[in-house]
């Protein structure tokens, strides 16, 4: 019964690809939505917050339940490579969230997808660290 529990607690959430299918969730649940802009196989700032925040339990254990997490991924190693619609999707969200081609690019929306905070590269903040600030920007919204 233990191990259940244990694994229940360190599930890890879902990071979607489908903003619009992210924006519906979020009313549904009347969450905030969390965008990411990352090169998963060549940005070093991106992985290593990747290892350092998104996948750490503590921040898991928020997101689960007060955010609707979006990856835009921008591999670019041929193994890696998204299919092309995906690719189009991510590129249409960088236009609009990410016109300067900024990685790690981390934005805090509103349920409808208005930004409420973002966070250009990473500091090496902690996930107790970076939580602090996404509540703050939550209540200062």
């Amino acid at each position: 019964m233990s191990f259940i529990m244990a694994s229940m607690l360190f599930a890890s959430v879902t990071w979607l690809t489908d903003f619009e299918q992210a924006k519906l969730q979020a009313k549904e649940k009347d969450q905030m939505i969390l965008l990411k802009f990352s090169g998963s196989d060549w940005c070093l700032p991106c992985i290593k917050m990747k290892k350092e925040v998104f996948d750490s339990p503590e921040f898991q254990d928020f997101a689960s339940t007060h955010l609707v997490l979006v990856n835009a991924d921008f591999p670019r190693h041929k193994k890696n490579q998204l299919e092309e619609k995906q690719k189009e999707h991510n590129e249409r969200l960088a236009e609009r969230y990410n016109p300067n081609g900024k990685f790690p690019l981390t934005i805090l929306l509103d349920r409808n997808g208005k930004v409420i905070k973002q966070w250009d590269g990473y500091s090496g903040m902690t996930a107790a660290s970076f939580i602090k600030e996404l509540q703050f920007g939550a209540h200062g919204k």
